[in-house]
């Protein structure tokens, strides 16, 4: 029988999400056009495309909290299998990930997007506020080749954490002139 687990510390991930969520009004808020149209630093996006594309994490885990939990309650080699597919599936993954952000960036731009992400941020605050504790360590396997912050296997507490890690990691990818240090 497994141990109990502690119960999880909701506070310091719901301040991880309103950290994320104020940095980007900040940085909306303080870059010009021309860095915002600025190529950023190893990726193949601008400046604002990037940042949607950081604001499309926080997205991506409003769609597979819901996953975790149907697939945490499948047998293991079902999970295994699915990520084993969508791991198959990286390169065109990879090319729709990148286009998609260019083409949402162009919808959710500079000006629309700090009001997107207070929606989405919000929504995961209510999301994470409910959940259940015993869903908290439900878990399944993921596609490690899709993102290097996915490990073979991500709890729902995993994947509340996961999108402030992948915000810091390409803000610093950010080639704005205004980018403070984490």
């Amino acid at each position: 029988m497994p141990e109990p687990q502690p119960p999880v510390d909701r506070r310091e991930i719901a301040a991880d999400l309103e950290r994320a969520r104020r940095t980007l009004h900040s940085l909306l808020d303080h870059a010009s056009s021309e860095e915002l149209d600025r190529r950023s630093h190893g990726t193949r996006w601008t400046n604002e495309q990037l940042l949607f594309h950081m604001v499309f994490g926080y997205m991506v885990v409003r769609r597979l909290l819901p996953l975790v939990r149907v697939f945490s309650r499948l047998p293991d080699p079902v999970g295994r299998g699915f990520a084993r597919a969508l791991n198959a599936a990286t390169p065109a993954f990879h090319e729709v990930n990148y286009r998609g952000s260019c083409a949402a960036a162009s919808v959710f731009d500079r000006h629309r997007m700090g009001r997107h992400c207070d929606r989405v941020i919000a929504k995961l605050q209510r999301s994470l506020a409910t959940e259940p504790e015993t869903n908290m360590q439900r878990s399944m396997a993921f596609p490690v080749r899709w993102d290097p912050f996915f490990t073979d296997t991500m709890t729902v507490e995993q994947l509340y954490r996961y999108p402030g890690r992948h915000f810091d990691f390409h803000r610093n990818q950010l080639t704005l002139d205004r980018n403070p240090p984490l």
